[in-house]
């Protein structure tokens, strides 16, 4: 598995802030309220996101090679998974929040400073996510072999 790019964090961002915008819009404009997020959803995203971390804790002893550290592949597939898979989450509920609080601060009438908050916090949390997210995949990864000796040299008559 390849590691998560920028790009593609940037781009789910740009994608999760485009959707809550026309989301908003589209519930204004039917005469709808329009979304809050909870104050629980930044905490349970910065929860998931520790929880991620320490998931990946016995994974990080196999790969730095700690004597004595053993863990089951699958387990180890697992953690990277959905330590990928909360850092483009993250992305994704960070540009939803941003646009959430950004399409309440253009409003003509400002709504109270609390729903304004809630959206923010819910960005936060998310970037949190993300952050450990990222942070989880980093510590799953195996470090290269530096006993390889092939490895630096041009191959000799084409062979593998």
């Amino acid at each position: 598995m390849t590691r998560t790019k920028p790009l593609t964090l940037v781009l789910l961002a740009v994608l999760g802030g485009t959707l809550a915008w026309f989301l908003e819009t589209a519930l204004v404009a039917t005469g709808n309220a329009v979304v809050i997020p909870p104050l629980t959803l930044s905490f349970a995203l910065a929860l998931i996101g520790a929880i991620v971390i320490v998931m990946a804790l016995p994974v990080r002893r196999v790969a730095r090679r700690v004597e004595g550290a053993r863990v089951d592949p699958f387990y180890a597939t697992r953690v990277v998974m959905l330590a990928k898979a909360s850092s483009l989450s993250g992305a994704l509920l960070g540009g939803a929040g941003l646009a959430i609080a950004a399409y309440l601060l253009t409003r003509s009438v400002v709504p109270g400073i609390g729903s304004i908050t809630l959206a923010f916090a819910a960005a936060v949390g998310a970037v949190v996510l993300l952050v450990c997210g990222l942070v989880a995949e980093h510590m799953c990864a195996i470090p290269p072999d530096d006993e390889d000796p092939r490895e630096g040299r041009p191959n000799p008559g084409g062979l593998s």
